[in-house]
């Protein structure tokens, strides 16, 4: 079995910055890609960034220039820091692996953290 544990959610005011971590647990052989997406309140659960196996990333318009993805292959772990954010940054956090390969050889798709809120208030 693996699980991704997100952290780091929390309040924040317009302009701050904030530092997610999502954290795959498991006998984890190898993992592709890492993201994270979020869902803002009435909204659809959308891409924010993603990082490939390779050290890629692909970032939505609105994360651009703002936001950072990074991953510690070793500790099987993916970071999201988030700067200058905004009222529409809001919402909840979701980390997503889209194939983990267990030590087993199991290959596990679309794996989702439970999500990390974070709110931009002022």
């Amino acid at each position: 079995q693996v699980q991704l544990v997100e952290s780091g959610g929390g309040l924040v005011q317009p302009g701050g910055s904030l530092r997610l971590s999502c954290a795959a647990s498991g006998s984890i052989f190898s993992i592709n890609a890492m993201g994270w997406y979020r869902q803002g309140p009435g909204k659809q659960r959308e891409l924010v960034a993603r990082s490939t196996a390779g050290g890629g990333a692909v970032y939505a318009d609105s994360a651009k220039g703002r936001f950072t993805i990074s991953r510690d292959n070793a500790k099987n772990t993916v970071y999201l820091q988030m700067n200058s954010l905004k009222f529409e940054d809001t919402g909840v956090y979701y980390c997503n692996a889209d194939r983990v390969v267990s030590i087993g050889g199991r290959t596990y798709f679309d794996t989702w953290g439970q999500g990390t809120q974070v709110t931009v208030s002022s």
